[in-house]
């Protein structure tokens, strides 16, 4: 039985381990379809943190397949597809369909909030979960989602949509702060992404001597950035916030080190370009994030 009325599905954008992960959740509690690149009617199969399996019906459309009045449409992607993906999806829907931007970084979420025509809201998760095969997802670990306008905007429906992922069991809630949330979120990301993709090594490694000391180069070149930048730090500091992060996702495999093993482009440019910018505005030194860069796979 459906918990919310809509007046069109939710779509999803994207079928990677985000976009997954949320049509097995939602599925019980909106109608949806998830968009991919193939249409497939195989059942999607979740495995939760504690390792239960469950099979999903859900509905996997080709992007011109896509119903012409979604109620809003989640866009899962990662931040290098998403203006592809969405020129090609847009003749299709009407054009002031609410957008959700599930993306890491700071590189897309201005431009499309400016240049949609409808409300576009961000999220930032902290969900754990890989892709499994052709049809699996797993669950890793459960985060907290946040979700708002940059401006502060729409927040009836940011609300009505963090409502139905809680009930989905995805702890959420709507936030007038997102701007700042995103800059936290990238903070941890920088910190962690492109060191264990460039060594092919799980985040709990992060903790070992030969690491320790280039995430610390790194978190504080980020506090110097996000204090010229007027980003409000996390009341535990930058350093307990990204050190809290890698202990409790010790055992995962962050998302740039699944595209790394996948042979994938990575989040290079969306994660570690905008602190190298702000950076370069600020007349900052950020020798240990400049190395990140150089090294870290595109």
């Amino acid at each position: 039985m459906k918990t919310v009325a809509a007046s069109g599905p939710w779509l999803i954008l994207g079928a990677g381990s985000l976009g997954r992960l949320l049509a097995c959740r939602l599925a019980n509690h909106v109608e949806l379809a998830l968009l991919a690149r193939q249409a497939s009617r195989a059942p999607l199969l979740l495995t939760d943190p504690a390792g239960a399996q469950s099979a999903h019906s859900i509905a996997r459309l080709r992007l011109d397949q896509a119903p012409s009045t979604p109620a809003m449409l989640h866009i899962t992607t990662k931040s290098h597809a998403v203006e592809p993906a969405l020129r090609e999806l847009a003749p299709h829907i009407a054009p002031a369909t609410p957008l959700v931007l599930w993306q890491n970084g700071f590189q897309i979420q201005q431009p499309l909030t400016r240049r949609w025509p409808g409300p576009v809201l961000c999220a930032t998760t902290s969900e754990g979960a890989y892709a499994d095969g052709r049809d699996g997802v797993v669950h890793a670990g459960h985060g907290h989602t946040f979700i708002g306008h940059l401006d502060g905007e729409h927040p009836g429906l940011a609300a009505q949509i963090a409502g139905v992922l809680a009930r989905a069991g995805l702890a959420s809630a709507a936030c007038d702060d997102i701007h700042r949330r995103l800059w936290h979120k990238l903070a941890v990301n920088a910190a962690i992404n492109p060191l264990v993709a460039r060594h092919r090594i799980a985040n709990g490694r992060l903790r070992e001597p030969a690491f320790r000391p280039r995430v610390e180069a790194v978190i504080a070149e980020v506090a110097r950035i996000m204090d010229a930048e007027r980003i409000a730090p996390p009341e535990s500091g930058w350093t307990t916030m990204v050190w809290r992060v890698i202990e409790s996702t010790a055992g995962n495999r962050a998302s740039m080190l699944q595209d790394v093993l996948a042979g994938r482009p990575t989040e290079r440019e969306a994660i570690l370009a905008p602190l190298l910018d702000a950076a370069t505005r600020h007349r900052l030194d950020v020798p240990a994030l400049t190395d990140l860069y150089r090294h870290t796979p595109e």
